[in-house]
């Protein structure tokens, strides 16, 4: 990873961020207030007392590379460096099309959301009607942290998040992907309605957030966070 001073990272993260805001500037974007959303586990991530903090911050869906990064990550601290997972903690905060890892089945089925993110079921070839990134693999055959058939090989959602990584999903990006969910399926709903029904299936533990161009100069700034761009 390259290094860059604080002042070069968050004006990266803030531009990434702008650019997806400012695609259609003609269709207005509902506006979280402070009393709209749950902050208080936000603010718990921001003040976490460990030792080592990254962000790591996803927009292209590229195949889930980000989660693999977050997977390598984890391992990469508790057996190349050996500091335990207890001192580490990571973040996954997406915008653009990589935050619909953070959506369920039922929402990537009503709402065709593999196509929307040219994401193919390898089950099918076809686009995906699942979230094919959250399931675990199941049950692991293997403690061996380089086997295929242990947890420590499973980059998936539900994997990561049982090894304490959290998920953080922007507001702002959910907007605009129900906008164009709604013209990609000749919807006659309201975009706000469809935003409110995306949310309502987010992931158990996901912490949804109104602008992650916010989100990460506070994790940032205020936390301490490292930040990598997946």
């Amino acid at each position: 990873m390259e290094s860059f001073s604080r002042r070069t990272l968050l004006g990266a993260a803030a531009t990434a961020a702008a650019s997806a805001v400012f695609t259609d500037p003609a269709h207005a974007q509902f506006v979280w207030q402070k009393r709209d959303w749950h902050s208080e586990e936000f603010e718990k991530l921001v003040s976490s007392p460990r030792r080592i903090k990254l962000v790591i911050h996803a927009k292209p869906i590229d195949g889930g590379r980000f989660l693999n990064n977050a997977r390598s990550g984890l391992n990469g601290f508790r057996y190349g460096h050996g500091v335990p997972l207890e001192q580490v903690q990571l973040v996954v905060a997406t915008n653009g099309p990589a935050n619909m890892v953070n959506y369920d089945d039922e929402a990537w089925r009503k709402y065709r959301i593999g196509e929307f993110t040219q994401v193919q079921d390898p089950k099918t070839g076809e686009p995906a009607l699942r979230n094919i990134f959250h399931p675990k693999k199941g049950r692991y055959s293997s403690e061996d942290p380089s086997s295929d058939d242990s947890l420590y090989q499973d980059p998936s959602v539900e994997a990561l998040q049982g090894r304490g990584v959290r998920f953080v999903s922007c507001h702002t990006a959910t907007e605009e992907a129900a906008r164009a969910l709604v013209k990609q399926n000749n919807l006659a709903a309201d975009p706000e309605d469809v935003t409110r029904d995306l949310m309502s299936h987010a992931l158990p533990g996901v912490i949804l957030v109104p602008a992650l161009t916010a989100a990460l100069a506070i994790l940032q700034s205020d936390g301490h966070y490292g930040y990598m761009s997946a």
